[in-house]
């Protein structure tokens, strides 16, 4: 998809716009005005402001001229809202997508996930697949994405470039795995092989985003049973040597936490402990840039570790459930530790690639956490709790939190058009009639007109889907529009 000159343009945003100030509150703007200068900054937000206001008063101020702008309204009942970061998804297994079974993670791995990456090593298959997984999560407005690619190079580099190509921000992660554990037609041959592999794809990253202002590398052990301990130690020192962030799973399940302490015992490691979260720390990879996955089962000590060394996590509550590997204490670790959340979807354990869906998973895994053994009313999470989530948890989780996940001036206007299904007087839906194409509205989401704003957000993440999902924005680049 190419930038136009349309695209290029000032833009203005009219309407209303909803955005997480803090876990627990979403703020809501009405008749607000958003100006985006042509780099995709956001520049200026007017309240009370219409379009008149805007042209006669605003854009004179930013030395911007009407011929040189483009105007995008909300209509009664649509809302802007940040783009949902996915701060954990797996493009390659994009195809097994709800194929898992009654498999438990170690099975699901061996019999689905290995060959299908392996696969990917086919140029023409990974496009496919790569190309279908970026429109599909930009569908259900995903801005920005963490991805796991292969241990391919060339099917790694390519899945940088088609979410260049397509405009959606990227981290792109070159899985390293070197341990016998891994079946020998998918694995890397030495610690040594990986490493440059790995500098490989960081390289190329860098070759198509100098700057990394749109896809940057980040370094990837898939987890601790698929590396030697050789190779976790050198990609701990190539993230400190690099400086980029780091991705790999933690605790998901409880068989896979005691084949870690088996393969890394204390003897071996020299780890404080003989935790998982002890094996990463003493390989140098639990950094403030590292994004944990799961973290369901982590344990009191293993918390205060990741507190200690800043380091976030990515709650994937539809895989944890899908694999029957537990439901994490997500709210635990945010008001008791102070730990940064975000949100994956984790597809293919995950059966779905849309946040939404992980949002409201979320909120339901919360209240199982809090009805089971032990469990609090406090551990449930409210909608605004896992908007937070999805949006500014998830863009500091992965070094965003200063460019993306709310509307301020100097953020990046990386946004989705929603519209919910308004129902007539007669009982049908009202007919959305948008002569700037894009159509949406329709759906599980039905307004009557009488709920308050909360009330219809809350009917979004309950209900919604793609379908509501009517535009979206990286950069104030237009990468998707419903038809």
């Amino acid at each position: 998809m190419r930038q136009t000159n349309l695209e290029s343009r000032n833009k203005v945003f009219l309407g209303s716009f909803v955005h997480s100030k803090v876990l627990d509150e979403l703020e809501y703007l009405h008749q607000t005005a958003v100006f985006v200068d042509k780099s995709g900054t956001i520049v200026a937000i007017e309240k009370d402001c219409d379009e008149s206001k805007a042209r006669e008063t605003v854009l004179p101020r930013l030395g911007w001229a009407e011929a040189d702008v483009e105007v995008v309204k909300a209509k009664e009942g649509q809302f802007f809202f940040p783009g949902f970061i996915d701060t954990h998804i797996h493009a390659p297994q994009y195809p097994n997508a709800g194929i898992f079974g009654s498999s438990t993670l170690l099975q699901w791995l061996k019999t689905y996930t290995f060959p299908m990456e392996a696969s990917l090593s086919e140029a023409a298959k990974a496009r496919r697949v790569y190309t279908r997984v970026i429109r599909k999560t930009l569908s259900h407005g995903t801005t920005c994405a963490a991805y796991y690619a292969t241990i391919d190079v060339s099917s790694t580099n390519l899945l940088a470039d088609l979410c260049m190509g397509f405009g959606q921000r990227a981290l792109i992660g070159r899985v390293c795995m070197d341990s016998e554990l891994s079946p020998d037609y998918y694995r890397d041959a030495s610690p040594e092989a990986s490493i440059a592999a790995t500098k490989a794809t960081i390289a190329h990253i860098r070759s198509i985003d100098p700057a990394f202002s749109l896809i940057r590398p980040v370094i990837t052990p898939r987890f601790a049973p698929a590396c030697t301990l050789p190779l976790l130690r050198q990609l701990g020192a190539l993230a400190e040597e690099t400086a980029l962030p780091v991705q790999t799973h933690i605790s998901e399940n409880k068989p896979e936490i005691a084949l870690v302490q088996e393969l890394f015992p204390r003897s071996l490691t020299g780890a404080a402990d003989g935790s998982y979260a002890a094996v990463y720390d003493a390989a140098g990879l639990l950094k403030p840039r590292t994004v944990l996955a799961h973290a369901v089962h982590l344990t009191e000590g293993e918390a205060d570790l990741v507190a200690a060394r800043g380091a976030k996590v990515s709650h994937c509550p539809c895989s944890n459930s899908a694999l029957t590997s537990g439901a994490a204490p997500v709210r635990r670790l945010l008001l008791d530790r102070g730990i940064v959340c975000g949100l994956g979807t984790d597809v293919s354990g995950g059966y779905s690639a849309s946040v939404l869906e992980a949002a409201r998973q979320a909120a339901l895994v919360s209240r199982h956490v809090a009805f089971g053994p032990g469990g609090q009313e406090r551990d449930k999470l409210g909608v605004e709790e896992v908007l937070f989530l999805a949006t500014r948890g998830g863009a500091e989780a992965v070094g965003l939190g200063d460019k993306v996940g709310g509307f301020e001036v100097g953020m990046e206007w990386d946004a989705q058009l929603i519209g919910l299904g308004a129902i007539r007087e007669d009982g049908e839906e009202e007919e959305v009639d948008d002569e700037e194409g894009g159509g949406g509205g329709a759906g599980n989401v039905d307004v009557f007109g009488w709920e308050s704003w909360p009330e219809r957000v809350a009917k979004w993440v309950y209900a919604g889907d793609d379908r509501n999902t009517i535009k979206v924005w990286v950069k104030g680049r237009l990468v998707h529009q419903r038809k």
